[in-house]
C-alpha cells in the first residue's frame, strides 16, 4: 500500500517541496486566484450557467488535479473553448429549463471525466493525435469568433435570444442595434479598453479583477441598475454538497458525442501547455497520468454541480511567471476562490454582466492567430486548407461540426498522403549555366540503371501505387537492365508491401531486369525474412547505392556527375 501511495504525484511534490518553493507557490496561487475569479464567472455565463458555477469549477477540481497531475504549473479550471462546447452540447437538450440545464452540465462533466479516465486506463492518449495542429488551431480561431459574437448582446445591453450559428447571431445583433443600451455600451467599452491595455503592458496587477470590481462600484455609485444595466443578482454563498442528481441514461446518451469532443479537446489543451512549460522547468510530464488527473478533476466538477474544466493557457502562463513550483499553487488558488464564495458572495450581486462579457471577449481575441494560419499555409497548402476549412465550418455551421470536419478531413488527407508516398528517381542530374547560374535541363546519368527511393513505409495503402509508379518508369526506360531500390526511408513493411516486392521482382526478372535492394532497415529486414524473401533476394541486398552499383559493374552516377553539373537536389530556403 505504501508503495502504491508513493506513486501519486502529490507525494513526490510534498517530498520535493521546501520553504522557498512553498513561499513561491503561495504568491503564485494568490496571483492566479485574482485572475481566475472574474474569469470563472465569465466563462460560466458563456457556458449558459449562473456565474457562481464557474467558482464551483475553480475549487475542488483544482485540488484534485494538484493531487494527481504531473505538472507543477498547469492551472486547471474553467476555460473558454470548453465553456462554449458545454453550451452548444447542453442548450439543445435543456428545453429552456435552468434547473435541467445545470443538471445536464454537471452530468456532462461527469461523462467527460469518465471518458478521460477510460482513455487513461487504456493508455489511449494517442487518440488525441487525431486533432492535428491545423485542426486545433483552426477550430480555436473559429470558436474564438463564435465566443466573441455570443457576448455582443451583453455588450450592447439587448436580448436577442438563442442563435445556432455565428451568422445567425450576427443577424440578430444587427436587428437589435436600434435597441442598444447606451450606459451598458459605455461600461463595456471602458472595460474592454482597460483589459486590452493591461494585457498589452503585461502588468502583474490583476487587471480583470480590478476592472470587474470597478464596474461593480460604478453600478452602485451611480445607481446604474435602475438605469437598466444588467447585474448578476443574488449569488448563493458557500460550495454545494456533492451530488449525483440529474443522472439519466437517456440524457447521458444524448450528451455523449459532446462529452467525447470535450474530453479530447480539454486533455489536448492541458497536455499541450504542460509539455511546453516542461521544456523550461525540466519536470517530466506523464501523458497517461495527465489523463487520470484531468478525468478526476472533471469528475469533481460534476459532483460539485459545475461544468467541464481543463488546463488553461493564459492562467498557466501567469502561474509560471508568478513563480509556481508545485501544484500547491493550485491548492492556494482553490482555497482563495472557495473563501470568496463563502464570504464575499453577497458582494457579487452588483457586478454588471457586461463587465464579465468584456473579460470573455478580451480573453478569446488572443486565440485568433492569423500569423499561425499564414505560416501553416506557407509550410503546406493542404494543412492550410484544413486550417481554413475547420475555422470556416466552426463559424458558419457550428462548433461540433467544425471540429468533426477538421478531424475527418485530416484523416482523409493522411490516408491520401500515405497512399501516395514521395518517390524519387536518383541519378538524375541538372545541367547548369555557369555564367548565368541558371538551370537548363535534366539528364539521366546512366540510362541502364534506375535508382528509386521510396520515402515512406510500404504497406497495403500504397504498395499498388509504388508498383504502378515503377512499372510506368520502366515503360519509358527500355534500355534499363537493373533497378536499385533504395529503402533507407522505408521504416516499415507489411504483408502487402512484401507481396508487392516479390511480384515486382518476378515481373522485372521476366523482362531481364535485375532488382537490387539497398539500405534495408532492421524491422524491414526481419519482415522480409518472415515473408520468406531472404532466399529470393540472396546476394541482391546491399548496404548502400554505391555498393549496389559496383555489384552491377557500373559507376555511381551520383558520386561522379559530369563536369559542370550537380545532383538534382533542392536546398531548403
Amino acid at each position: 500500500m505504501t508503495r502504491q501511495w508513493s506513486r501519486l504525484p502529490v507525494v513526490r511534490w510534498v517530498r520535493e517541496s521546501s520553504r522557498d518553493t512553498a513561499r513561491a507557490d503561495v504568491v503564485a496561487g494568490i496571483t492566479v486566484a485574482a485572475m481566475l475569479i472574474p474569469q470563472a464567472m465569465a466563462y460560466a455565463t458563456l457556458a449558459g450557467l449562473p456565474p457562481v458555477t464557474g467558482l464551483y469549477a475553480a475549487t475542488v477540481p483544482l485540488v484534485v488535479y494538484a493531487a494527481l497531475g504531473t505538472s507543477g504549473q498547469l492551472a486547471f479550471g474553467p476555460v473558454a473553448i470548453v465553456a462554449l462546447l458545454t453550451a452548444s452540447t447542453v442548450e439543445p437538450l435543456a428545453g429552456g429549463d435552468p434547473a435541467a440545464y445545470a443538471g445536464l452540465a454537471a452530468l456532462l462533466a461527469l461523462e467527460v471525466g469518465l471518458i478521460q479516465l477510460l482513455l487513461g486506463a487504456l493508455r489511449a492518449g494517442v487518440l488525441v493525435d487525431l486533432l492535428s495542429h491545423p485542426v486545433t488551431a483552426g477550430f480555436t480561431a473559429g470558436a474564438a469568433l463564435v465566443i466573441a459574437a455570443s457576448q455582443l448582446d451583453e455588450l450592447l445591453g439587448v436580448e436577442v435570444g438563442r442563435a445556432d450559428t455565428f451568422v445567425a447571431k450576427i443577424a440578430l445583433i444587427v436587428q437589435a442595434l436600434p435597441r442598444a443600451h447606451v450606459p451598458t455600451i459605455v461600461i463595456g467599452a471602458l472595460a474592454i479598453g482597460a483589459l486590452a491595455l493591461g494585457k498589452r503592458r503585461r502588468t502583474r496587477v490583476p487587471v480583470a479583477l480590478v476592472v470587474v470590481i470597478a464596474a461593480g462600484l460604478a453600478v452602485v455609485a451611480f445607481d446604474l441598475e435602475q438605469a437598466g444595466v444588467a447585474v448578476l443578482g443574488t449569488v448563493p454563498a458557500g460550495l454545494p454538497v456533492p451530488s449525483l442528481r440529474g443522472l439519466d441514461a437517456g440524457a447521458a446518451g444524448a450528451l455523449l458525442p459532446g462529452a467525447v469532443t470535450i474530453a479530447l479537446l480539454a486533455y489536448l489543451e492541458g497536455i499541450s501547455v504542460a509539455r511546453a512549460l516542461a521544456v523550461r522547468t525540466r519536470q517530466p510530464i506523464d501523458a497517461t497520468q495527465e489523463l487520470f488527473a484531468s478525468g478526476g478533476a472533471n469528475l469533481a466538477a460534476g459532483l460539485f454541480q459545475a461544468f467541464p474544466v481543463a488546463g488553461g493557457f493564459s492562467r498557466t502562463a501567469v502561474n509560471y511567471d508568478a513563480g509556481a513550483r508545485t501544484p500547491l499553487a493550485s491548492v492556494v488558488t482553490a482555497a482563495i476562490v472557495a473563501l470568496s464564495v463563502g464570504l464575499f458572495a453577497p458582494l457579487f450581486r452588483s457586478l454588471p454582466s457586461v463587465a464579465l462579457a468584456a473579460v470573455v471577449v478580451v480573453a478569446v481575441v488572443g486565440l485568433i492567430d492569423v500569423a499561425d494560419a499564414r505560416r501553416t499555409w506557407q509550410i503546406d497548402r493542404w494543412d492550410g486548407a484544413v486550417w481554413l476549412l475547420t475555422a470556416a465550418t466552426t463559424i458558419v455551421v457550428g462548433v461540433e461540426q467544425g471540429i468533426a470536419t477538421g478531424v475527418v478531413v485530416s484523416i482523409a488527407l493522411f490516408v491520401l498522403r500515405v497512399g501516395r508516398p514521395h518517390i524519387a528517381e536518383l541519378g538524375r542530374v541538372r545541367g547548369a549555366d555557369i555564367y548565368r547560374n541558371r538551370a537548363r535541363y535534366d539528364t539521366i546519368a546512366d540510362p541502364h540503371v534506375a535508382i528509386i527511393r521510396v520515402d515512406g513505409p510500404l504497406f497495403f495503402a500504397n504498395s499498388r501505387h509504388v508498383e504502378a509508379w515503377m512499372e510506368g518508369l520502366l515503360a519509358n526506360r527500355p534500355k534499363a537492365r537493373a533497378v536499385v531500390l533504395d529503402m533507407s526511408a522505408v521504416g516499415a513493411i507489411d504483408a502487402s508491401g512484401a507481396h508487392m516486392l516479390s511480384t515486382l521482382d518476378r515481373t522485372l526478372a521476366a523482362a531481364d531486369v535485375e532488382l537490387r535492394l539497398v539500405t534495408v532497415r532492421g524491422p524491414v529486414h526481419d519482415a522480409l525474412v518472415r515473408a520468406g524473401l531472404a532466399d529470393a533476394f540472396a546476394g541482391r541486398v546491399d548496404a548502400d547505392v554505391e555498393t549496389a552499383l559496383d555489384g552491377l559493374g557500373v559507376s555511381g552516377p551520383l558520386a561522379n556527375p559530369p563536369a559542370g553539373e550537380q545532383p538534382h537536389v533542392r536546398p531548403l530556403r
